[in-house]
């Protein structure tokens, strides 16, 4: 048997990866990756910036969806890791309890808002967001979950029921029975649907970020705490991406000092070294899913928890508080903002720029008028135009960004909260350069086009 040593593999030139990954992963993502020239490989990664394998430098503004936080390769992340190699302790050990997860609970315990207390280590978000749903359909004993549109939680059948895009979602159907969908920031509409008393939960981001980096009207979650109380339903607030200082607080409901019955925890959980996550919950819920001998193991993992993992966290937690990322991010983000209000009365072709802290959304406008309709032009537009902007950024300002998941036009900045203001200056400057250069879909258009035939020529 043939195989690949790690020596070789790290010896790829940048063909030999791309055509691995025709062969023998998903074959049509280097494809739709080299559309805009994404298809490239970062061999060295250090703080805010990757280098590629031609060395050229860029600056990641998108941060690993928000897993990023603490940048790329965080030396204390790295040393908590190391530490656990050298001692050669335990990594992974099921029939047996952990002193890393011990001291991570009670960490999580203390940093999260309210009475949330008992944690359920995981691997990855969606994981995190499939137990918290099994644990409030358990512990309210009614079949109803009620979600956003526009939502996203994941693809796994749990996460993509509860998440908001028909065009990820009905391929799949049916999906899981029991979950609806109301408009996000609507509380009178939420109201509404728990009046008729069978609704367990009521899971929702406290920003959306696939769904455009949408902010909730003021009090909206104030709102959400009270009706949940109000009519007896658990609030699951999915901090996965908005999470660990990258609004500006610890957890993005802190903005209204409230608190889930459940909360999701993600990404920047790990440092940004190791694949982690969570949920917890309080001692009531906890109590009602699991509080038996018999309900013990209703619940379990493989990987959720590992010595790795637990020292990866334990280790960005301590950064993030001892160097108060949280407010570097406030700080940050607030002053970013306003530089680039700047730019939507400058660009006809910006609709609107909104974020908080470091997770910020720049919507474009579609084109509109009755030739462009009947050219398809918007309907184009609406699946593109944030890619496009992006592809720009990359090709002719070497900065990393991308598109929202569910609203295409949205082009996201969501930099690691390590970003200095003379890194987010050169953003702004690339962004406004790239739209007074391109200032219409057409343009854009034409310079895709150009960038797509010259790099699938340069792939083949």
């Amino acid at each position: 048997m043939k195989y690949i040593s790690l020596e070789e593999a790290l010896d790829f030139d940048r063909q030999r990866v791309i055509e691995n990954h025709r062969q023998f992963c998903n074959s049509h993502f280097p494809d739709y990756l080299a559309l805009l020239n994404f298809d490239k490989t970062y061999p060295r990664a250090e703080g805010m910036c990757v280098w590629d394998s031609e060395g050229t430098k860029y600056m990641d503004f998108l941060g690993g969806y928000g897993s990023l936080n603490l940048g790329h390769n965080p030396p204390a992340v790295i040393a908590a890791v190391k530490k656990i190699w050298d001692l050669q302790t335990t990594n992974m050990m099921q029939s047996g309890l952990s002193a890393l997860q011990a001291g991570l609970a009670e960490t999580l315990a203390n940093i999260t808002p309210g009475k949330l207390r008992h944690t359920f280590f995981a691997s990855a978000g969606c994981e995190a967001v499939e137990g918290a749903l099994k644990t409030a359909r358990i512990a309210s004993g009614k079949p109803v979950i009620i979600s956003t549109q526009a939502a996203f939680h994941g693809k796994t059948f749990g996460a993509l029921s509860a998440s908001g895009r028909e065009k990820y979602k009905a391929p799949f159907e049916p999906l899981l029975p029991g979950f609806e969908q109301i408009p996000f920031g609507d509380a009178d509409a939420l109201e509404n649907r728990l009046k008729k008393n069978d609704v367990g939960a009521f899971i929702c981001e406290c920003i959306q970020g696939e769904g455009g980096i949408n902010l909730p009207p003021a009090g909206y979650l104030t709102r959400v705490r009270e009706l949940c109380d109000k009519y007896k339903v658990l609030w699951i607030a999915d901090e996965v991406q908005t999470g660990f200082g990258r609004t500006g607080k610890m957890f993005a409901c802190m903005h209204e000092n409230v608190a889930p019955d459940i909360m999701t925890l993600g990404k920047s959980i790990g440092g940004g070294v190791v694949p982690f996550a969570a949920f917890i919950s309080t001692p009531e819920v906890w109590s009602k899913a699991y509080g038996s001998m018999e309900r013990v193991a209703y619940h379990t993992t493989t990987f959720g928890g590992m010595a790795t993992q637990c020292a990866a966290s334990l280790a960005a937690i301590q950064t993030y508080i001892e160097s108060d990322i949280p407010q570097q991010a406030a700080d940050n983000g607030a002053y970013v903002l306003s530089k680039l209000k700047t730019l939507e009365a400058k660009h006809q072709m910006i609709k609107e720029i909104r974020g908080r802290g470091l997770l910020i959304g720049i919507e474009f406008k579609t084109p509109g008028g009755l030739m462009n309709k009947v050219a398809k032009l918007a309907e184009i537009a609406q699946e593109n135009l944030g890619a496009m902007v992006s592809g720009i950024m990359l090709n002719e300002h070497h900065i990393i960004t991308a598109y929202t998941l569910h609203n295409p036009t949205v082009m996201r900045l969501e930099p690691p909260l390590i970003v200095t203001r003379e890194q987010l200056d050169a953003a702004v400057k690339a962004l406004d350069d790239a739209l007074s250069k391109h200032r219409s879909f057409t343009s854009l258009s034409v310079k895709s086009a150009q960038t797509m035939l010259s790099s699938r020529f340069s792939s083949k």
